[in-house]
């Protein structure tokens, strides 16, 4: 029997931290993260450079975004059942962060497309395994009246701004003065730095007592496993869409740069503010969308976001002359973002019981990546070598669509909005 979120535990690690800890764990934790994506979106920035030197074909480029995305997905499985087990979640955090960045080290002494590809598979089976380590240590360390916020900000925020906006910026100047090479480099060193901050400022969470792990009669009755939880509306819209959209993400951000300076015309430098566009936008709407979706409710942004993400392969078609305007219409089409911690989180937790959530929410960020994020991009690819390279485009206006009419099947679980209609719990 699937049950509705009854609410966050009442106990755990947090009540014996102060304040100023919670908040300098949240900050390290979304520092380290983004030095993860920072890492991750380094090769879409430096495309350009590695391209010809390589000599790489449009589907090389999809297979490399796409194998990192599924090394990625399944250390993201194992390695969060490892610090599970282990209960030694800090020190398997600092050792991924430092693996990470030496993978990042090792993609700039490639020399052909095999040897770059097996680095980017070392870098996704470093980086996947961070991101739900780093969630469970905010689950016990942070009070839980702050902890959906908690969990947003080390998701999303370091996340955006340090991948997304200040990777393409910072690495495309480096790579135009200096080399694609030593830009890698460069990458290598803040996880290194970050690594070393973990290591001296946070503790070891302490693993929870069995009287607690039992609290609410929780051990009671066995997890669901994933084909209960499948047959849950919600949560089968919710992977599907995910599929879809991370499909979306990983795709952008492993083709456009190129189309940018190859088909746009764009200067490396210029482009590389264009791309940053995306991370600040995507930095403002986790929160904004996410806010927007406690007071209106989760389906109505779950449904027009992906059909106004078309707006933004359209405006890389079809702006031209306008730097400005063209990374205006990005900012805005760039909003569909803000969905993504609703569809891999915030819906399944509402949706079904506590005792439940690892379970779920392992189920839609694994399954997310390992079918939307290594199935796009070779696709995508594919699709730019026979048909050129405004394929990638339309590909992206088709899973944004899909995902706004598949979006159109949730029941709605937000509690302010089920309040208002008069109903008790979550769908």
């Amino acid at each position: 029997m699937v049950h509705a979120n009854i609410g966050g535990a009442a106990r755990g690690n947090w009540l014996k931290n102060s304040p100023g800890y919670q908040f300098l764990l949240v900050f390290l934790l979304s520092l380290n993260f983004g030095i993860v994506f920072f890492d991750r979106q380094a090769l879409n920035a430096l495309m350009p450079f590695v391209q010809p030197e390589l000599g790489l074909s449009q589907t090389q480029i999809g297979l490399l975004a796409g194998g990192l995305s599924f090394s990625w997905a399944i250390a993201a499985f194992f390695v969060g059942k490892l610090s599970d087990s282990l209960g030694k979640r800090k020190v398997l955090l600092i050792l991924a962060t430092i693996a990470f960045s030496l993978c990042s080290f090792l993609s700039g002494l490639a020399t052909s497309f095999l040897f770059l590809f097996a680095a980017r598979l070392l870098m996704g089976a470093a980086e996947g395994g961070v991101m739900p380590i780093s969630h469970a240590m905010v689950a016990s360390e942070v009070d839980p009246k702050r902890r959906g916020l908690a969990q947003g900000v080390a998701q999303n925020l370091g996340s955006n701004l340090l991948g997304s906006f200040l990777a393409p910026v910072v690495l495309v100047a480096f790579a135009t003065a200096f080399s694609w090479r030593e830009a890698f480099y460069l990458a290598a060193v803040p996880g290194l730095i970050s690594a070393a901050l973990i290591w001296f400022l946070l503790k070891e969470p302490e693993p929870m007592a069995a009287e607690e792990a039992a609290a609410g009669g929780a051990a009671a009755e066995a997890d669901i496993s994933i084909m209960d939880a499948l047959k849950v509306r919600n949560m089968w819209i919710c992977v599907v869409v995910g599929v879809l959209m991370v499909a979306h993400f990983v795709t952008t951000w492993a083709f456009m740069p190129l189309y940018l300076t190859e088909v746009k015309g764009l200067d490396p430098s210029t482009m590389s503010w264009i791309m940053g566009t995306l991370g600040i936008a995507a930095a403002i709407y986790s929160f904004s969308i996410a806010g927007l979706s406690d007071i209106i409710g989760r389906k109505p942004v779950m449904v027009a976001l992906p059909f106004l993400s078309v707006i933004g392969p359209l405006g890389a078609m079809y702006v031209d002359g306008s730097v400005m305007l063209l990374a205006a219409v990005f900012f805005v089409g760039w909003a569909v973002n803000g969905v993504f911690p609703i569809f891999m989180a915030t819906i399944p937790s509402e949706t079904f019981s506590q005792r439940h959530h690892a379970t779920v929410l392992g189920l839609a960020m694994g399954s997310c990546e390992v079918l939307g994020g290594v199935f796009g991009p070779p696709i995508g690819g594919m699709l730019n070598d026979a048909f050129g390279m405004e394929s990638f485009l339309w590909m992206l206006i088709v899973l944004g669509v899909l995902s706004g009419f598949v979006a159109m099947g949730l029941k709605e679980t937000a509690p302010a909005v089920l309040a208002r209609r008069g109903q008790a719990g979550a769908a």
